[in-house]
């Protein structure tokens, strides 16, 4: 039998705060400055999730720096603006936390992005341990970032649960031994994510409160 989950790792980007219109609006303008007309909006989707460094390493590996640099620049300038709160985050998020759930967030991102962007929701205090892509050599798919921040909290894959809107999150949760919840409202679609078979779906971030109490959503 299942042990109770008692600690929640979550995705940050498409997950808890809806950046998908930051990003893909900063991919275009870097992109449409060097590479005009190659790329439409539809051949920007498979850009959300990797890593800035595996996506531009592929555009143009001799100027992967360069791009990279001047995305986060233009990125950091219009966070702010671009970047929202998914209905229902903070709201759940507390109520997470005051039932006594560990929590962290595990993201692809750098850590001075996710603090940004935590800044953005109600959510002080909620998280135990932040993992970004700075704190890692390997990320996610690879297990590296999801049993650092298991090390961190104190606590088991056997008892966890990763909850992300792209296959990395799943791939990486399955990888480290630890459940895993893949969202609907991802921009990658549900039929898209349900084909890496998560143990749950989320249609809203409130069904969590379901799962840890081991009820069916």
């Amino acid at each position: 039998m299942a042990k109770p989950i008692t600690t929640l790792l979550f995705d940050f980007d498409g997950t808890l705060l809806d950046t998908n219109e930051l990003i893909i609006q900063t991919f275009q303008h870097v992109l449409d400055k060097h590479y005009p007309g190659e790329y439409e909006r539809a051949d920007i989707l498979p850009f959300l999730g990797p890593t800035l460094m595996d996506t531009f390493g592929k555009v143009n590996p001799e100027r992967a720096e360069e791009h990279i640099a001047e995305y986060r620049a233009w990125n950091i300038a219009h966070h702010d603006d671009l970047a929202y709160e998914f209905d229902g985050v903070s709201e759940t998020l507390r109520l997470l936390k005051a039932a006594g759930m560990k929590m962290a967030i595990v993201s692809t991102k750098r850590k001075d992005m996710i603090e940004r962007g935590l800044g953005l929701l109600d959510v002080e205090g909620v998280f135990d341990v932040v993992i970004g892509i700075d704190d890692v050599t390997n990320p996610k798919p690879d297990p590296e970032p999801i049993v650092l921040a298991l090390e961190k909290l104190g606590a088991t894959a056997e008892e966890a649960l990763m909850i992300g809107d792209n296959y990395h999150d799943i791939e990486g949760g399955k990888n480290a031994g630890v459940r895993t919840a893949a969202v609907a409202w991802s921009i990658k679609g549900e039929s898209f994510l349900q084909t890496y078979q998560p143990d749950y779906m989320l249609h809203h971030i409130s069904d969590m409160l379901k799962i840890v109490k081991g009820e069916p959503v």
